[in-house]
């Protein structure tokens, strides 16, 4: 196996329809274009992803999560970047609803109110499915083929393994080179999503004149934030096997990376809203001032035993039980270093906790560590969300793709 890395990709249907647990082989210099993919998924004109088309223009990452949409624009600045514009506006509960959109006015409000809280002039923007919503599947094909027999087989391949009509999905796909088991064939990687989800996601974006120009995946977002930290920051430790945990909300986003490339995504339903509802249960708040009051920590004596250290102690849990699924699914049975992410791992002594709980190092993830920012925007707000900006900044590094 030292000739090939590993790609597991689990993405578990949230109406239970399916879970698909696809395992790929591809040789090691070919894993840009393999693993990759995702970052090249194009707003279709034709209804399919249009995989594969350059982005010369400048345009904006928005990033719609389950608590907050999150806007950035990023320049270039002599051989890395800076943060030109940066916007955040809080999502009411229940807008969005196992990684689906169920509140479109609302988010398409929120959509608004971020972007122009950013002062961002561009039109073009990068938004991201989850992962959740998304089916990859490898398959190969006889190298000679070409044209219209090649686009008739993929069509024919993927009425096979996609479970629904393909009328009803967004269908892309992108060839990652010579099969390593057959020496006539090519593998191709198939990217699908129902056309549902990516309309849901176009239409709370197009506000204000915004044009979404390109749908990527949230863990391709992921990848491209931690491998542009490690380029730019030249940290060798980045490319072993590495573990980012990104604790949002409602969920915990787990992507392990070899090489700074994504072999392994999993989400797991444990979020910062737990706590914010048990501060709601415990001190009789709205569900708007147990959120400041977590940050703040202005709440009664004896807050750290009645919440925080149970819920520091759930979060860590869950943490190890991410770690251990992904052994027990993969051949890895130890990671290099684990990356924090989301607004939930600054909630107070989580960082330390799961220092000592975990077995790698661990370290609070900034994607900013490296960029400059401009006084275009507020250095105190990029500092603030920096944490929580993780797949924002991935998307917004599209603009710069080659």
């Amino acid at each position: 196996m030292s000739d090939f890395i590993e790609i597991y990709t689990i993405f578990d249907f949230s109406n239970a329809l399916t879970c698909f647990i696809f395992h790929l082989q591809i040789k090691g210099h070919c894993s840009i274009a393999s693993v990759s993919a995702f970052k090249k998924l194009k707003l279709p004109d034709i209804g399919n992803f249009g995989l594969g088309s350059k982005n010369t223009s400048s345009k904006i990452g928005i990033d719609i999560s389950s608590s907050a949409v999150k806007v950035l624009e990023l320049s270039r600045k002599g051989s890395g970047f800076q943060v030109e514009r940066i916007g955040v506006d809080s999502l009411p509960p229940n807008a969005i609803v196992e990684s689906s959109i169920a509140d479109i006015e609302a988010v398409s409000d929120s959509v608004s109110r971020a972007v122009s809280r950013s002062g961002s002039k561009c039109r073009d923007a990068v938004i991201a499915v989850p992962a959740s919503h998304v089916i990859t599947k490898s398959i190969s094909l006889p190298a000679d083929l070409g044209g219209s027999e090649l686009d008739s087989q993929i069509m024919f391949d993927a009425a096979r393994y996609i479970p629904y009509p393909l009328e009803e999905v967004n269908l892309d796909y992108v060839k990652m080179g010579p099969s390593p088991e057959k020496p006539k064939e090519d593998e191709y990687l198939l990217v699908a999503c129902r056309k549902e989800v990516v309309d849901d996601y176009v239409a709370v974006v197009s506000t204000q004149g915004i044009k979404p120009a390109i749908v990527d995946v949230e863990t391709y977002a992921v990848e491209n934030a931690v491998a542009n930290y490690a380029r730019s920051g030249g940290d060798s430790s980045l490319d072993g096997v590495v573990a980012v945990l990104d604790f949002g909300a409602v969920s915990t986003h787990l992507t392990v990376l070899k090489n700074t490339r994504t072999v392994y995504a999993r989400d797991h339903a444990f979020g910062g809203r737990l706590l914010t509802d048990e501060i709601q249960r415990v001190y009789g708040l709205s569900y708007g001032e147990a959120g400041m009051a977590k940050k703040t920590l202005q709440l009664p004596e004896g807050y750290e035993e009645e919440v925080f250290g149970p819920f520091r102690e759930s979060m860590a849990q869950e943490a190890v039980r991410a770690l251990q699924f992904f052994y027990s699914s993969t051949p890895y049975n130890a990671v290099d270093k684990i990356l924090l992410a989301g607004g939930t791992s600054l909630v107070h002594g989580a960082v330390d906790l799961l220092g000592e709980r975990l077995d790698a190092p661990v370290m609070l993830f900034n994607p900013f560590q490296h960029m400059s920012v401009s006084r275009n925007t507020d250095a105190d707000t990029v500092k603030s969300e920096s944490s929580s900006m993780l797949v924002a900044c991935g998307l917004a590094l599209r603009s710069f793709d080659q």
